[in-house]
Order: C-alpha cells, then sequence, then structure tokens
C-alpha cells in the first residue's frame, strides 16, 4: 500500500467511529426534547426544530472530527471536512423530518417494518425506542456517516 493510500485508510478508519460515536450522542443526549417531539411536524416550526437538531448535531460531529484533526494531524483537507460535513447535515436533515424516511420505506416495500412497536391510535401502547422506524432512522444515519467519513478521508 502507498503511503498516501495508507494515510487515506487509517483517516477513513479514525473518522468513521469518530462520527458514530459523535452521532449517538448529538442524536440522544444533545438533541432537545422539543426538537425531537416537533422535527417532524410538517410546518414551519417542524422545519426549524429539526434545523435546530441538525445545527447541534453538526456541531458535535465537526467538533469531534476537527478535534481529531488536530490532535492525530490526519491528512484531512478543508474540502474533505466540508463536504463530509455537509452530506452528514443534509441526510440526517432528511430523515429527521421522519415522513421521508417513512416515504422511502414504504417505497421500496418495508413499510410494515417500519411501524413495527409503533403506538397504535386508541390504544394504550407503549411508545419506545424499539421500533422498525427507529432502526431504520438510525442505519439510514450510520450509512451517511460512512459516506461522509470516505469524503473526509479521500477528497484532495
Amino acid at each position: 500500500m502507498q503511503l498516501d493510500t495508507m494515510a487515506t485508510a487509517v483517516t477513513f478508519a479514525v473518522t468513521l467511529p469518530a462520527l458514530l460515536v459523535a452521532h449517538n450522542v448529538a442524536d440522544h443526549w444533545v438533541q432537545s426534547d422539543a426538537q425531537a417531539a416537533h422535527k417532524n411536524l410538517r410546518s414551519r416550526a417542524g422545519r426549524v426544530a429539526c434545523l435546530r437538531h441538525v445545527v447541534s448535531y453538526t456541531l458535535v460531529t465537526a467538533g469531534t472530527v476537527a478535534v481529531l484533526w488536530w490532535l492525530l494531524d490526519l491528512p484531512i483537507t478543508g474540502l474533505g471536512f466540508v463536504v463530509g460535513q455537509l452530506v452528514s447535515a443534509v441526510t440526517h436533515y432528511w430523515a429527521d423530518r421522519r415522513h421521508t424516511l417513512a416515504r422511502l420505506a414504504t417505497l421500496i416495500g418495508h413499510r410494515g417494518f417500519y411501524a413495527l412497536g409503533a403506538p397504535r391510535p386508541d390504544h394504550d401502547d407503549n411508545p419506545s425506542l424499539g421500533t422498525g422506524a427507529y432502526a431504520l432512522d438510525q442505519s439510514w444515519h450510520w450509512l451517511w456517516l460512512g459516506v461522509a467519513s470516505l469524503l473526509t478521508a479521500v477528497l484532495r
């Protein structure tokens, strides 16, 4: 493996788990209850709540990558950093509007899985994170964090 290729591989190998950790913290600890409750509303208030969540989320992911870039002297360029964060932010906003991800799940034949575990109207169901919607949401984010990590590592 050439030195440049090895440095790119190491950058990807460092950036991906860091983004996954940052994602988990930003999505579950940094996001406010109001953002979580309202980001799916099909209104200006919903778009603003989602945007506020994605801004705080991106501050966490960008801060994490920036610290690693500096501490480990990773060969990340400004272009790679910005494009990686932009991909992460845009895809996160898209999925967190919820109706968009539900529509995608329906289009590819996963509407039943998306609805798995969701509270039913007029029932005393206990809502939980163990839903199909949550699993699809998180796997969507992980997919795009992988892409963002790769772009961060390879764009020169």
